[in-house]
């Protein structure tokens, strides 16, 4: 039966919210270097979904604290980990990474069937580690141990999309580069006494990956009555060059989600974010400790302020991880945002 032409309108206008609010939820995968390689260039995408024309500014705060050692689907101490040798030598032990990312997005709906959207990210991020000589409680002398904190602007992303396939405009594609405007040369502070001073950043921990990447995916919404509707993306990033010696591994994101619209002000909705990442490539790449899969039951709510305001709240709780080597892993991830239309 079909809906009827205002609820229909609301339909779309929540859907556009929701979607907006799934692609911050993407999961951040963790690594042996907390975030090496794949975690940056995921940003969670500022799609903003719609078929109605205008502006729309989206200001989202993500915070996301790696703490935990992982190694293919269970946890593993720190002791454990230093035990383990790899082709390339012993496992490095990392204790934190902590991030916050500030991202600020601007999506323009051109027509009904045609739009873009820019997201400019600011990330802050304190990362520990003790190196690869350590015995998982302490760090050991020569064992490349060191202490970092950076806040820069990470990678912009532009991604246009196209949705007039069919008169609901419920269907579309995105296609769009993550460019390389966040550094990938930021330095820390050793804390090996024998080698003090500044220390190069594992790749995986910069602002920017340094390469440009390709976006490509493919979204659908609809609703199952007038109270419930659902939504699927699903989207895949590819580098497409390598930047000093390193190439990030490729990214497969799945999302699907419900939401319950019988509320006035206040729409809650519940999702599924799934990630499937390949090893990092390239002599400064770890080609170890990168890529995995990860699955994340994502719980919200998006409330509407007014016509123009809402704000938005999830919580990122893990179902499944499977990492490649030793990597760090959040236990949880939290976002909160805010959206205007003009």
């Amino acid at each position: 039966m079909a809906l009827p032409a205002k609820k229909y309108r609301q339909l779309r206008l929540l859907s556009f919210t929701t979607l907006m609010s799934l692609a911050f939820m993407t999961p951040q995968l963790a690594q042996a270097c907390a975030s090496c390689g794949c975690t940056l260039s995921s940003d969670w995408e500022n799609l903003g979904l719609s078929s109605t024309t205008g502006i729309k500014l989206d200001v989202r705060y993500d915070y996301l604290n790696q703490n935990q050692l992982r190694s293919g689907t269970n946890s593993i101490s720190g002791a454990a980990a230093s035990q383990i040798v790899n082709p390339n030598g012993n496992q490095e032990v990392e204790k934190f990474t902590r991030n916050n990312y500030l991202t600020v997005g601007v999506d323009y709906t051109v027509n009904p069937s045609w739009g873009v959207n820019v997201q400019l990210p600011y990330i802050n991020r304190s990362h520990s580690t003790l190196g690869t000589l350590s015995d998982g409680i302490a760090p050991g002398e020569g064992g490349g141990q060191y202490n970092s904190g950076t806040s820069n602007i990470g990678d912009i992303k532009v991604i246009g999309r196209y949705q007039g396939f069919s008169p609901q405009h419920n269907f579309g594609v995105l296609f769009g580069l993550k460019l390389p405007t966040g550094s990938h040369t930021e330095t820390g502070r050793s804390t090996d006494s024998g080698n003090p001073g500044a220390v190069a950043i594992d790749r995986g921990l910069q602002p920017g990956t340094g390469t440009t990447d390709a976006i490509l995916g493919a979204y659908y919404l609809d609703a199952f009555n007038q109270d419930w509707g659902y939504f699927s993306q699903a989207f895949v990033q590819k580098a497409l060059d390598y930047r000093d010696q390193y190439k990030p591994g490729d990214a497969l994101n799945l999302n699907l989600g419900v939401r319950y619209m019988g509320f006035d002000a206040i729409t809650p909705q519940l999702q599924m974010n799934v990630r499937f990442v390949k090893h990092d490539i390239g002599a400064q790449a770890d080609t170890i400790s990168t890529g995995g899969t990860l699955a994340y039951l994502s719980p919200g709510a998006t409330v509407r302020v007014s016509k123009e305001l809402k704000f938005y709240g999830f919580v990122q709780l893990p179902i499944y991880q499977e990492v490649n080597g030793v990597q760090l892993s959040p236990r949880w991830t939290a976002s909160i945002g805010a959206n205007y239309a003009f």
